[in-house]
């Protein structure tokens, strides 16, 4: 179930929050109605796979369990540790992986034999490494341990984060599952933010995305672009998989808000960045930080001189591509931030501000970031050499032509909107006259058009691509 769906936003969504505040103000009741609303959520859609998210809820909660009872025994936990993430990484391995390695060592090796096609489950990526930090969390005593089954189910299952994050901390939410406030003013916030996401979403995002898959299906289906054309639909997409993902995590934040929850942000602006390095503290914050804490830190991160700082970035990011999918797009989008990552490192780029023109820097992290885009969108490796090279005019094709003038004209509009949301402006001003009323009936009546023009566009058009849907 989509959140820019009408059965989410006509009758889920308007449902469960009624019925919440209906309920009598017991946490323990209103705590089991959001993880049967969750499990329900899920269940729409997916409804075989919610056993397979109701597993992973009740293995990690007792594992949880049992390493806090081993504590004294450091092996013990070790292991309970250990057999955990073999669990939740061999989770993600069977439903996300499988078919594709199989395929690939059958045609690696000439044989014959059948791979079993196995479906993926919604979300599962998130839902895992999100159950995942709970239990490492518990083995480093970052969090208390947490018996009851209820609880451990809230949080990984609650369905505003459940199937696109952003992947939440148990240590962020631990005291609000049991002691939350909800009020009007978190309720209104909340859905204020839930509607500016849902304008993200469908208002630029679906409107970037016709024209990405306009330019991009041209090249998977073998005809020449143009450097220009194929410019514009390669920003197209960098606008449509920010807007998307960006406004699906404003939905997400603001529901949360709306049921007294209170999610960290996970996108502050990554367009504006001056190096790579900065993009990736901007974009996807949670997954970042992820990797970050569970991963590179515990490789050693940067203490063990250069060779060890390099090698571990090498094997973060080559998790980093492999867990967006089995794709080999995925791994060279990967190999192709590490690379980036490392020749920053390398000429110390992230420590230069004042040497370099901020312009110029600017400048280079976007070229970058769109071609990482490309290869990142592309259906196979070849398709993106074939798209890299046409934007650089090196298939034969010609600079311009009367597609690129077509589009560009049609959608100009759009892409001034777009870049001009990509910068903090509005946020500015919006602190800047957070007192003028005025401006807060403005804001009022913005969000009420936004709100209006959303449904409007979702009524007409059946048109509601969801990147990161099965991630």
């Amino acid at each position: 179930m989509l959140f820019s769906s009408t059965v989410f936003i006509y009758l889920f969504l308007p449902s469960v929050v009624l019925l919440y505040y209906i309920i009598p103000k017991k946490r323990f009741l209103r705590n089991v109605f959001l993880l049967c609303a969750s499990i329900l959520f899920y269940a729409w859609g997916e409804p075989r796979f919610v056993f397979v998210m109701m597993a992973s809820v009740v293995l990690n909660w007792l594992f949880g369990i049992l390493i806090d009872r081993s504590r004294e025994k450091n092996k013990i936990s070790k292991v309970m540790l250990g057999i955990d993430i073999a669990f939740n990484l061999g989770l993600l391995f069977v439903f996300k992986y499988f078919t594709y390695t199989g395929t690939l060592i059958r045609e690696l090796s000439g044989g014959s034999f059948s791979v079993p096609k196995i479906a993926l489950p919604i979300g599962i990526s998130f839902f895992t490494f999100q159950a995942m930090s709970y239990v490492i969390d518990v083995y480093r005593q970052k969090v208390e341990v947490q018996t009851n089954l209820l609880y451990v189910g809230l949080y990984i299952s609650f369905f505003p984060q459940l199937i696109a994050g952003p992947i939440v901390r148990y240590e962020t939410i631990a005291d609000e599952i049991e002691n939350r406030k909800e009020n009007t003013d978190n309720l209104f916030d909340g859905f204020a933010r839930f509607v500016r996401g849902l304008s993200k979403k469908v208002l630029l995002a679906n409107g970037f995305a016709i024209l990405a898959d306009q330019v991009f299906n041209v090249v998977h289906g073998g005809a020449s672009v143009s450097v220009m054309y194929g410019w514009l639909g390669a920003v197209a997409y960098s606008f449509q998989i920010f807007f998307d993902f960006s406004g699906y995590s404003d939905m997400a934040i603001g529901m949360g808000q709306m049921f007294g929850f209170h999610f960290v942000e996970n996108f502050n602006y990554p367009y504006i960045s001056t190096s790579i390095t900065e993009f990736w503290r901007r974009w996807h914050i949670s997954l970042g930080t992820w990797f970050r804490d569970y991963l590179y830190i515990p490789l050693g991160g940067n203490r063990h001189g250069k060779i060890h700082t390099i090698l571990n970035l090498f094997i973060v990011w080559i998790l980093t591509g492999i867990w967006h999918g089995a794709n080999l797009t995925f791994l060279v989008w990967g190999l192709l931030y590490f690379v980036l990552l490392t020749v920053e490192k390398a000429m110390g780029l992230t420590k230069t501000k004042k040497k370099l023109i901020s312009a110029l820097r600017w400048l280079y992290t976007g070229f970058f970031v769109t071609i990482g885009w490309i290869v990142f969108r592309s259906e196979t490796i070849s398709d993106a050499f074939t798209y890299i090279k046409a934007v650089f005019g090196l298939n034969g094709n010609p600079f311009s032509d009367k597609l690129f003038a077509g589009w560009l004209s049609q959608n100009v509009i759009l892409l001034l909107i777009g870049a001009f949301l990509c910068t903090p402006a509005i946020k500015i001003l919006s602190e800047k006259w957070r007192d003028n009323r005025v401006a807060q009936v403005a804001s009022v009546i913005g969000l009420c058009c936004l709100f209006v023009l959303s449904i409007a566009s979702i009524l007409s058009s059946s048109y509601n691509p969801f990147i990161y849907f099965n991630f």
